[in-house]
């Protein structure tokens, strides 16, 4: 039995113990290489990889050290008594290794991988191989069987209504912030739409963290359902609430591969909201030159596989290809895309109308779910609630149920990008722009990130504001300028 010692560093989506050196039970021969070990006491139980310490000030001899994550959800307090043993094998690594050598794979092989994954069982590395090999070849009954198995490992939340609606855009955009405007448009309809959004990880804000800046996101699921039955809608961090948790996993592993299929991509989106319950899904697929898809056909192909998949797992989806060329909206970055998202709720003149327009159309095609106002009635409608101020009140009623945030500012450290010439903006390079806006420190910094004053088509003169930058620590504020300033992302033709 070693003693139980919380180590302050942090691991982000992996559980890692350490021993001292020294420690008696490292020194037995049966511990050495180890991938995996299991740590318990009381009834409770966590794996995680092993790692040696050589630092005194560290750990003790009898001591035994968990990173943040393990330790949390070990749930046993420092200094308790902890055993030590092997981890036994996964019971999924013979579907791994099947994959891995070309083999298709069914249903049950999928959901033992998940479940292994889910319960911490494979390092990053044999995670790596499992997604390499996915990425390779996954047969469209494969995507359905690994969708299934994605959704069944975790929570699933069930809903009295019969439809229960919601929406979901692939990415890629810089300030595509529709979601928090799609929502109080429902939801004051009267249609239930519990929205589980992600937050960022390669790109300067995702839903989950712009609406942050403005209601507590951090919220269970049994909370969710009361917000929902009480206000028709909410906008919560899905890492949140346990639905399909292997996805995040998945996630954090395929963004350092660089890996993004469209089979994976499926199943990840699919999977979440089969557990989140819903019944009906717009899915919002941007096609553009710096977008995640980037010509027609391929966006028409990642619709049929969406339509398939969907039909077969019960959810009745219609799917928008919508212009990925370009930013939407004006703000990129938490705190400003949310003063975009409350401009256009409250009919503010400065209220980006790209935003407001995508954001309408994706509304109308929700509502439209709705027997009642089918035969293109859900626009007229969706304009209407949004005209009325309807969808304000909603959202405002969404915030306080959620619980509302404090005030949050955008960064006070700010530079304007200039153009270097006169002429027309004729394209914005969408990569370059959410990359400026992390460099300035968004999302971590929710007052980070970028403002555009111009989009294409924009004349401009030399020397007037392409965008500026906003940031809130020196070092940020340098990365972000000097990058802009070496590639702003901007095309202009030349003066005539």
């Amino acid at each position: 039995m070693l003693k139980l010692r919380r180590v302050a560093i942090d691991t982000p989506r992996e559980n890692v113990v350490y021993l001292a050196r020294d420690c008696p039970i490292y020194r037995a021969e049966k511990f050495q290489g180890l991938a995996k070990i299991e740590i318990a006491a009381g009834g409770r139980s966590v794996l995680a990889v092993l790692n040696i310490s050589d630092n005194a000030h560290l750990l003790r001899p009898d001591e035994l050290g968990l990173s943040e994550q393990a330790f949390r959800q070990l749930g046993l307090p420092e200094g308790s008594d902890v055993s030590v043993a092997q981890a036994a094998p996964p019971a999924s690594r013979e579907a791994i290794r099947a994959k891995v050598t070309g083999a298709r794979l069914g249903y049950a092989e999928f959901e033992s991988v998940i479940r292994d994954i889910v319960a911490n069982r494979y390092s990053k590395m044999e995670i790596a191989a499992f997604l390499i090999a996915s990425a390779s070849f996954l047969t469209t009954e494969e995507v359905l069987a690994l969708t299934r198995a994605m959704a069944a490992v975790g929570r699933r939340l069930t809903w009295p209504e019969q439809t229960v609606v919601d929406k979901h855009c692939i990415g890629g955009i810089p300030g595509n912030r529709t979601s928090m405007i799609v929502v109080p448009i429902v939801a004051a309809h009267g249609l239930s739409i519990p929205k589980t959004s992600s937050r960022a990880i390669t790109s300067p804000a995702g839903t989950a963290d712009t609406m942050e800046v403005l209601a507590r996101v951090e919220i269970s699921a049994e909370e969710m359902q009361d917000i929902v039955r009480a206000v028709k809608g909410c906008i919560v961090w899905g890492g949140h609430v346990n639905l399909s948790p292997a996805d995040d996993i998945l996630i954090s592993v395929e963004r350092q591969l660089g890996i993004d299929t469209r089979e994976q991509l499926v199943a990840s989106i699919l999977s979440k909201k089969l557990a989140a319950g819903s019944s009906y899904l717009i899915i919002d697929i941007p096609v553009g030159p710096s977008a995640k898809v980037r010509s027609l056909a391929d966006a028409i192909r990642l619709r049929k596989l969406f339509e398939f998949v969907g039909d077969q797992v019960g959810l009745s989806l219609n799917v928008e290809i919508t212009d990925g060329s370009q930013p939407i909206g004006n703000g990129v970055g938490p705190v400003l895309e949310a003063r975009d998202v409350l401009r256009v709720l409250h009919g503010d003149p400065a209220a980006p109308g790209d935003l407001r327009d995508r954001a309408l159309l994706l509304a109308g095609r929700i509502l439209e779910f709705d027997p009642a106002l089918r035969g293109g009635k859900g626009s007229l409608r969706a304009l209407e609630l949004l005209e009325s101020g309807a969808a304000a009140r909603q959202f405002d009623r969404i915030i306080a149920a959620q619980g509302p945030s404090p005030n949050i500012a955008a960064g006070t450290m700010v530079e304007d990008v200039l153009a270097p010439r006169s002429g027309v903006v004729t394209g914005i390079d969408c990569y370059r722009i959410a990359r400026v806006a992390r460099m300035a420190g968004a999302p971590t910094d929710k007052g980070a990130g970028v403002d555009l004053f111009k989009k294409v088509g924009s004349p401009v003169e030399a020397g007037e504001p392409l965008y500026r930058i906003h940031a809130e620590h020196a070092t940020d504020f340098r990365f972000a300028t000097e990058m802009a300033g070496a590639d702003s992302g901007y095309a202009l033709s030349k003066a005539s």
